[in-house]
């Protein structure tokens, strides 16, 4: 079948001549509101475990609760533009936290000084213009053209949930119940601190220790990645901490291992299993981590040359001078004109210090990336894009290049970094935007005026995510505990290595190989990869997570599983729990922290942290297991 047939038979649910409220006042206040909530959540997630979730589908929901319940408006275009802006703010968070992190960690090695408002702001304005305006001349090539080839799996589950009608919007309470309660859980943990955070079990004839947190939105993160991928998590840990850590403590002994400074055997005794984790582990997780991004960069060769191919074809035929109003695009004087601004903007800003060439790398890396992340989306979904391999890529082509021409030091490092930001925004704003205007093409939305609201969500995105960043950091500080930004530390390791040369390379070595053997046995390197990195007090809830939606996705159909009441509770505690953290980073900073700690006065302990663990299980399963309102209407008439 061809193209033009497939285009010329499809008809979107709203025709192209009828006319309907799409960009208004409601939609666009309520996506600029969605866009906030929702980035800041999914920077206090992502700084935390590393992963992050979509939030085009729970920002639909509550857009038509809103829109659909308490307006009385019946318009499923208003309910799109809503989630379009708000789902632009959770990637731009994304894209910035897995590297502008770094840039506050080196300011607390004394080799730079502390990012401010301002530089961040605007390297991820940047990321986030680019990646929109780059995916403008694109969208017919990848969107229209390739309609019935490319599925866009995130984007249609989008449009058939707010296709949904009235059910989307008698939901939307799922998602308010999951932020309520999750809020008040972290607040229980966090805030008063009357619950443990962490329960661990020291097993001492294996030297190491079982151990997991006791949080909503880790076994929430589970649920949505459903077991599978739970369960490769969880395997990376369980090699972590069951392998190679008894392996290290066992066969170490008396022996002062680098990058350690005491002998293993010390510091067993002094800091148990973590501190083996601590000094070594991690390390080989982060090779493995950056095996496993250019390992699926490197499968992905083929379809980025024939994507490139067919996109750089495709853009010869584009429609955006069309008079018919589903086929009209923001116009390319000015989609090139903002291109051009933006490149002299990162070259002459002194807040990004990026030179001529590091300009151009980015309009080169962040086109062919922005591409890539396109069509990756819209074959495999976003969750399995390879943007961290993309970003790896570019961050070590970026710092050998800087380093070749003479800039090294602490300046060639930010400006490998802040080059290797831009461009992971980019990837991820243009993951999104594609799947934003596959639902749109589904429901005959109007693209320019999407196009605009992908631009209004970034903009407001890059505004919040400099604030989030700078109160988290100045709450529990990025590399710690709290708050292990495990993406940005192994970019900051990345650049480190290659202009100082001062890695322990026979432990990323260990990992690189370990992600070969995982490639071998044609298990996911990433998710694996993932879990050995992080503490295995991470992967437990979110295994607890992935068992419960094996189970309640027991006789139902994809989109009933992506789309279900389940799906929306943990997106709602996601949200919820990284509320209450940027509320609990406020208080912290103001030292309120200390006045509502009740540690000292009430401590559950570990009866209390395993207690919650159950209630907050309890909960999602009850969600996951509760009959949809459509299926229980279906079971009415059939009776």
């Amino acid at each position: 079948m061809s193209d033009n047939k497939n285009k010329e038979e499809f008809k979107p649910f709203i025709p192209a001549d009828k006319i309907t409220p799409e960009f208004t006042v409601s939609s666009v206040i309520m996506g600029i509101i969605l866009a906030v909530v929702f980035g800041a959540a999914n920077a206090y997630l992502g700084l935390r475990v590393g992963m992050t979730i979509s939030a085009s589908i729970p920002a639909a929901v509550i857009s038509m609760g809103v829109i659909r319940v308490i307006m009385r408006k019946d318009s499923v275009l208003e309910s799109n533009m809503v989630q379009t802006i708000g789902s632009a703010g959770e990637s731009l968070a994304a894209g910035a936290i897995f590297t502008m992190p770094a840039l506050f960690l080196w300011a607390k090695e004394g080799v730079t000084d502390k990012p401010n408002l301002i530089t961040i702001t605007l390297i991820s304005l940047c990321g986030g213009i680019l990646g929109v305006l780059f995916m403008v001349p694109l969208r017919n090539a990848l969107i229209v053209k390739e309609h019935g080839v490319l599925p866009y799996p995130e984007g249609t589950a989008c449009a058939e949930v707010l296709l949904a009608g009235e059910e989307g919007g008698k939901n939307a309470k799922n998602v308010f119940i999951g932020m309520g309660l999750a809020g008040l859980f972290k607040f229980l943990v966090d805030g008063i601190k009357v619950v443990p955070g962490v329960v661990a079990a020291p097993i001492k004839s294996l030297k190491t220790e079982f151990s997991t947190e006791v949080y909503p939105a880790l076994i929430s993160v589970g649920y949505i990645c459903g077991a599978k991928i739970s369960s490769y998590l969880l395997a990376g840990g369980i090699l972590g901490w069951f392998v190679l850590i008894p392996a290290i403590i066992e066969f170490g002994g008396d022996t002062v291992l680098y990058p350690g400074t005491d002998t293993i055997a010390n510091m067993y005794a002094e800091g148990g299993a973590g501190a083996i984790w601590s000094s070594y582990i991690r390390y080989i997780g982060a090779g493995m981590v950056a095996a496993g991004g250019i390992i699926s960069l490197v499968k992905s060769l083929p379809l980025i040359a024939s994507t490139f191919k067919h996109a750089l074809k495709g853009m010869k035929g584009g429609s955006g001078d069309s008079t018919k109003r589903t086929e009209q695009d923001i116009d390319m004087r000015f989609v090139l004109g903002g291109i051009i601004l933006v490149i002299l903007l990162i070259w002459l800003l002194p807040q990004i210090p990026v030179s001529l060439m590091g300009a151009i790398l980015i309009v080169i890396f962040g086109f062919f990336f922005g591409t890539v992340s396109s069509r990756m989306v819209g074959l495999v979904g976003s969750s399995n894009n390879p943007v961290s391999g993309m970003s790896i890529a570019t961050l070590l082509f970026a710092t050998l290049a800087l380093k070749a021409t003479g800039d090294v030091g602490a300046h060639g490092m930010i400006g490998a970094i802040s080059i290797g930001s831009i461009i992971c925004i980019v990837a991820a704003m243009a993951g999104d935007t594609s799947q934003d205007l596959k639902t749109g093409f589904l429901l005959g939305a109007t693209p320019k005026k999407q196009q605009i609201g992908e631009l209004i969500g970034a903009l407001v995105a890059a505004f919040t995510i400099g604030g989030v960043l700078i109160l988290l950091d100045s709450a529990w500080g990025f590399g710690t505990k709290d708050l292990a930004a495990p993406q940005a530390t192994l970019m900051k390791m990345i650049v480190e290595g290659v202009m100082d040369g001062n890695l322990p390379w026979p432990l990323i070595f260990v990992g690189i190989f370990l992600a070969i053997v995982v490639e071998i046995l044609q298990i996911p390197v990433l998710p694996v990869a993932i879990g050995l990195y992080l503490p295995l007090e991470l992967s437990t809830p979110i295994m607890i997570g992935g068992i419960i939606k094996h189970f309640a996705d027991k006789g139902k159909t994809e989109e009933e599983s992506e789309s279900g009441s389940g799906i929306l509770f943990c997106s709602g505690m996601i949200a919820g729990e990284g509320l209450m953290g940027i509320i609990l980073a406020i208080l912290a900073v103001l030292n309120v922290d200390k006045i509502i700690d009740l540690s000292t006065k009430l401590d559950t302990g570990i009866v209390g942290g395993i207690i919650l663990l159950v209630v907050i299980t309890a909960c999602i399963a009850k969600s996951a297991f509760s009959k949809d309102d459509k299926k229980e209407q279906k079971a009415d008439e059939a009776e």
